[in-house]
């Protein structure tokens, strides 16, 4: 028996040992991860064979290091229920390519399967959360833990063993159409769900791949993959938090970011990927390139080989000395290490029995995720709606499935709309439905039902008429606002839906304005046109359920702002935590020197009352306490946000930082006394030498729950 094959063996010795036997072709074979995997196999009713450039490119690769995106499903794969992989099928499929791999493998090597999980599995009958944005709105990463960990298991039983899951991106431009990516504006926030995403994966026996190292939200202009035009205090203030939390928690791998920081592409940056990644954080995974990306290198290095050796992917790279091979055979120790860490060796083929069902019933998850992402951000007293009498519901985002979905989503029936959601919770009332294609006739409508509500907002759904890149990002399309390749100047609504929402206010005298959204919207054109105002970050399958029972009063609405709304583009940027400088942000336009919604914003029908106010300091940490107390005689939540602004230091402070959150829902009577302890790590920041170091002495403190400021005092920070 050889080394490798010995199983008693830790996975790295394994590894190392298998290396050394593999040739410079063998070593480059297992960095490849170039072939989509859709295109791998034709189907023909149950019947699954493998295509001639599969064959070929194993061939090429005398084996394969990884095999993308085999079960996608969405316009650019083109794979559908007729042509595309489920149930059965799917593990049919894995097999036959496993098995391939394998047997044109001198030493037997599996491959990797990877697929994109960004808010659920991107195939037929995946199972799919709310897109991030939302998520981060909850200000509970509990709930995305548990999701991801549904989502893992629907990934394992097919063979998935890498799940690329966006969650490094930090929404600083809300113009870039992938926001909805992101959870949020503020890196604290971003890091923990970051981390409740691995864990989640993770504890389902899948491998969680990061994605995008690093600052690809920061872009110039709001387009996306544009470089991010920042110095190393912002990039480590704001953008690699996420990072470091992934892999704290465990991430297996990283994939690297399209963008450029300071001129240098992420794919290429030993900075960013060896001293910080590898040196910094401790990181012993893979590094993954993002689609097409390397052959973006070849704008400026001239030509492949020179990318390849900039990027570490290709044998040639090594035979015309532009690599150490040394450095080849540390990336391929990695990943055949993961390859033995899965049992791939042993076990690299499943069972070939009928998946399971991943429905809201069994898995209830993604329906708990978008009751509590929904931002109530208006309400003088028209919600909870009453159930009875006549209400007109007007607008696209009604009955469209896909735009409550984002983007990287499969071809779906299941789910709820809001129309359908709304008329559920509403029983006894008279639901009369207009699409609002034509403002006079859905004003008309509304003004017979005296009170309307309108569902507005854009869409992620690439299910229309759609040019793609060859790496899927969208080239132009008629219907997308948003989504990867859909960058936006304006930032309005889009389809004349300003013009719907004013017809609407002139006829009806109560309307209620959802929005469904995958970014920040300009406000200013809205908020005078509406009594209620609900923002819902694209909630997913089952988020016209979760509407219907927040507007009929059956949930609370808890949900707050992850990223600030600007009255409109341009004032940009809006987010909470700028710098303050010497003098304070304005414009001689007074009205838009601040946003129309700030960071943290939100209500509930009912109000925690908060009391008790106490700080204690130790010496690197500090711990608010109070008591929040349900007075009223219905549910509410409480969710304390607390910042500090910083008064002592060599560097210029951002005006507020959050530091710490919670969450609780808070039953009629019950009382909550919380605790929020911010630690010497959440203390600290990077001073003028680059070192992250506590600076001891005085800082405001802040608590916050919603547009209401509750506490605020100056506090010294101890020396640890």
């Amino acid at each position: 028996m050889r080394p490798f094959e010995d199983s008693a063996l830790s996975p790295r010795e394994r590894a190392r040992d298998l290396v050394h036997r593999m040739t410079l072709e063998e070593k480059a074979g297992q960095l490849n991860q170039k072939l989509y995997g859709f295109s791998c196999y034709t189907r023909n009713g149950n019947d699954i064979d493998l295509t001639d450039e599969f064959r070929r490119e194993v061939d090429r690769c005398h084996g394969l290091g990884a095999l993308y995106g085999l079960w996608r499903a969405d316009p650019w794969s083109g794979r559908t229920h007729e042509t595309g992989l489920s149930g059965a099928l799917a593990v049919k499929a894995y097999n036959l390519a496993q098995k391939y791999v394998i047997d044109h493998s001198r030493c037997g090597v599996p491959a990797l399967f990877t697929t994109e999980c960004p808010h659920g599995h991107q195939a037929l009958d995946g199972y799919l959360l709310p897109v991030n944005l939302a998520v981060g709105a909850t200000f509970r990463p509990r709930l995305l833990k548990d999701g991801m960990a549904v989502c893992g298991r629907q990934l394992r039983q097919v063979g998935a063993h890498m799940a690329l899951m966006s969650m490094l991106d930090v929404a600083r431009d809300p113009r870039w159409g992938r926001c909805e990516e992101c959870y949020g504006e503020d890196p604290l926030l971003c890091a923990r769900f970051a981390a409740a995403a691995v864990e989640g994966m993770r504890e389902a026996g899948v491998m969680a791949v990061a994605k995008h190292f690093c600052a690809q939200g920061e872009t110039t202009g709001g387009v996306n993959a544009s470089a991010a035009r920042i110095g190393e205090r912002e990039l480590r203030q704001i953008h690699l938090l996420p990072a470091r939390a992934a892999v704290l928690a465990g991430a297996e791998g990283v994939m690297a970011a399209y963008n450029e920081i300071d001129g240098v592409p992420c794919h290429a940056n030993r900075r960013l990927l060896r001293d910080i990644l590898r040196g910094e954080f401790g990181f012993e995974g893979a590094v993954m390139a993002d689609g097409c990306a390397l052959d973006a290198l070849n704008s400026f290095t001239g030509d492949p080989a020179a990318s390849a050796a900039l990027a570490l992917e290709l044998s040639e790279a090594v035979q015309w000395g532009l690599v150490d091979e040394q450095r080849l055979d540390e990336a391929a120790e990695r990943v055949l290490e993961l390859k033995f860490r899965l049992g791939l060796f042993e076990h690299p083929c499943l069972p070939e029995t009928e998946a399971e069902t991943f429905d809201c019933d069994r898995y209830p998850q993604s329906l708990n995720i978008a009751r509590e992402s929904a931002v109530l951000l208006q309400n003088d007293g028209m919600l909870p709606l009453m159930d009875g009498g006549r209400l007109a519901v007007i607008g696209p985002g009604a009955e469209d499935l896909y735009r409550q979905l984002g983007d990287y989503t499969p071809p779906t029936d299941k789910g709820v709309s809001l129309l359908s959601g709304i008329k559920a919770a509403l029983p006894n009332t008279d639901i009369l439905y207009d699409p609002g294609d034509d403002p006079a006739r859905a004003a008309a409508l509304a003004a017979q039902c005296g009170r309307a509500v309108l569902c507005l907002g854009g869409t992620s759904s690439r299910f229309g008429s759609v040019r793609f890149d060859k790496n899927g990002a969208a080239l132009t399309a008629d219907d997308m606002d948003c989504g990867e390749g859909v960058d936006s100047a304006a930032l309005r609504l889009p389809g004349g839906q300003e013009a719907l929402a004013r017809a609407v206010r002139d006829a009806c005298a109560r309307v209620c304005t959802v929005i469904l959204a995958g970014r920040a919207y300009s406000m200013d054109p809205l908020m005078d046109l509406c009594d209620a105002l609900l923002y819902c970050f694209y909630p997913g399958p089952w988020g016209g359920r979760a509407v219907g029972e927040i507007l009929s009063g059956q949930v609370d609405p808890s949900g707050r702002l992850p990223v600030s709304l600007p009255r409109t583009a341009e004032q940009l940027p809006v987010y909470y935590n700028g710098k303050s400088g010497a003098r304070p942000w304005g414009y001689r336009e007074k009205a838009l020197s601040s946003p129309a919604f700030r960071f943290g914003d939100g209500m509930g029908y009912g109000h925690a009352a908060y009391s008790g106010f106490s700080v204690e300091t130790a010496p690197g940490t500090i711990a608010l306490r109070f008591r929040a107390e349900n007075r009223g005689d219905i549910p509410c939540h409480a969710v304390p946000l607390v910042y500090i602004r910083r008064l002592k230091g060599d560097t210029v402070p951002r005006t507020e930082e959050l530091k710490g959150f919670d969450k609780r829902l808070l039953l009629p009577g019950e009382a909550w006394d919380g605790s929020i302890t911010l630690a010497a790590e959440e203390l600290m920041d990077w001073g003028r030498d680059m070192r992250l170091t506590l600076t001891p002495g005085p800082v405001r403190l802040i608590l916050r729950d919603g547009f209401d400021t509750l506490y605020e005092d100056t506090v010294d920070i101890k020396e640890a």
